[in-house]
């Protein structure tokens, strides 16, 4: 029974892990330079 308590809070805080990476890698993403190339602000002023 122990092992498999121990077993199951590790495999959670695996996929917690898994998850805050992913999440992230896709905040730098979003913050880069790259996603905001298509943007112009003077379209947004006209």
């Amino acid at each position: 029974m122990d092992n498999t308590f121990y077993f199951i809070l590790g495999a959670l805080f695996v996929l917690y892990l898994i998850v805050t990476i992913t999440t992230r890698n896709k905040s730098k993403k979003r913050k880069s330079r790259k996603f905001m190339e298509d943007y112009k602000r003077k379209d947004k002023e006209e």
